[in-house]
């Protein structure tokens, strides 16, 4: 099961933060693009997420069969990171959302590496341009060193190695648009995927194409 670790003090702005994960998973995801998360030294400004929601109601999450020894962070608290493991190669970090038990997550799909540069490009080394660095969600975890041991962790209370903080200033909402997840085996057209219009650090939309054999169910395995 998934190693839960946390519980310090929360300051005002994870309070903040906590409200916002608390509630539904598409309106967290939503408002997470602008949000910065951080490992220590680098720092990927937020640029595109995807929702999921949970058990029994999303066949697109890897929660819609029930609990499982992969999916356990998923119902837990908000604010912990769940992190998954695809093709054999990829980590995808997901920030779990919604009440105790409800299994909501939200994919951090894209984002802007603004801190940490030259760290991120060492760890992203196929990446020829930085808009590339955290362009996809295996992208975006490999630029911040996510692994394995980041699963469970909480992204609040600076007890893990990841740190999710509010937009340095306001998000143009005018510019943040809803359509179509990416590469899931079911809810295809669920328009849970929200990103910065033009930003070009946003992921190239992939619809779901059925592979003979192999890859995950659910929650996409695309980078």
């Amino acid at each position: 099961m998934g190693q839960r670790t946390g519980g310090a003090p929360l300051n005002d702005v994870a309070h903040e933060l906590t409200a916002l994960l608390a509630g539904a998973p598409d309106v967290a995801a939503r408002g997470l693009v602008g949000c910065l998360l951080t490992d220590g030294e680098v720092t990927v400004r937020l640029t595109e997420t995807e929702a999921y929601a949970g058990l029994g109601e999303d066949p697109g999450s890897h929660a819609h069969r029930g609990r499982t020894s992969r999916n356990d962070v998923m119902f837990g608290p908000a604010g912990f990171a769940y992190v998954y493991f695809t093709y054999g190669m990829h980590w995808c970090l997901n920030i779990v959302t919604g009440p105790v038990g409800a299994a909501a997550a939200v994919l951090v799909r894209a984002g802007e590496v603004v801190a940490g540069a030259p760290l991120a490009r060492s760890r992203r080394t196929a990446s020829r341009h930085d808009v590339d660095l955290a362009r996809g969600p295996a992208r975006l975890a490999r630029a911040l060193g996510v692994d394995r041991s980041v699963n469970g962790t909480c992204l609040l209370d600076g007890s893990g190695p990841l740190t999710l903080q509010p937009p340095t200033g306001p998000v143009d909402l005018t510019l943040v648009r809803s359509g179509p997840r990416v590469g899931v085996t079911g809810g295809h057209d669920t328009p849970w995927r929200f990103w910065v219009d033009g930003d070009r650090t946003v992921s190239t939309y992939r619809r779901h194409v059925p592979r003979r054999r192999g890859g995950a169910e659910g929650m996409p395995d695309t980078h």
